[in-house]
């Protein structure tokens, strides 16, 4: 039976980020699908943004990045974070070449890294087609398919089937109706996929 795993993310998450590689060997490791949904948080179901959160839980939230990437072996730039644009147009971009059967995982990848390894502005349009450029991909092409109501409609759908779901945070893993909130419960879905379901 073929496995298939729901991957609700988003490229503004700095958690998918830092979870994103080791996620995809997870799930090639044992031969299963990843299902992407590219959104927001979802408010509506508890998710709440760092910059709501009270100054002591942000500057934990920070450390706590800065650990897991060190562990995970990934640069964390955190510098002029304020002065960056919406990265919510590179989800976009993302959603089109999953739409266009492309390498989604290989372009959000080179997006990620941009935004959060290099603090670049992937909001900025110019600047976003020029990192997908570099990746192989048609960036004037996947901005244009982004920019349809097709997208729009699945950024929707997507949406939709994570908050029917519980999911609030990202990134969330979803396998077999069972929902792992953050990079950190990778263990907890690689002993699912194994077959040793662990139930609290």
């Amino acid at each position: 039976m073929t496995k298939t795993i729901d991957y609700f993310f988003s490229i503004g998450s700095p958690w998918a980020y830092i979870g994103l590689e080791p996620f995809a060997a997870l799930a090639s490791a044992h031969g299963a699908t990843i299902r992407p949904h590219v959104i927001p948080l979802i408010e509506d179901n508890g998710g709440i943004y760092s910059r709501n959160r009270p100054e002591a839980r942000r500057a934990y939230w920070t450390k706590d990045l800065k650990r897991w990437a060190a562990l995970r072996g990934k640069v964390l730039n955190f510098d002029n974070r304020g002065a960056l644009s919406d990265p919510a147009p590179a989800g976009l971009m993302v959603i089109a070449a999953i739409e266009a059967g492309q390498d989604w995982l290989k372009l959000t990848k080179a997006l990620q890294e941009a935004f959060w390894g290099r603090g670049e502005d992937i909001g900025n349009t110019e600047i976003r087609r020029a990192i997908a450029n570099a990746a192989g991909f048609d960036a004037a092409a996947l901005d244009k398919l982004a920019q349809s109501e097709t997208i729009e409609a699945i950024r929707t759908s997507s949406y939709e089937t994570a908050k029917a779901a519980g999911v609030f945070g990202l990134p969330t893993f979803r396998y077999e109706d069972e929902l792992y909130w953050g990079q950190d419960s990778l263990p907890f879905l690689e002993s699912h996929l194994k077959g040793d379901k662990l139930v609290a």
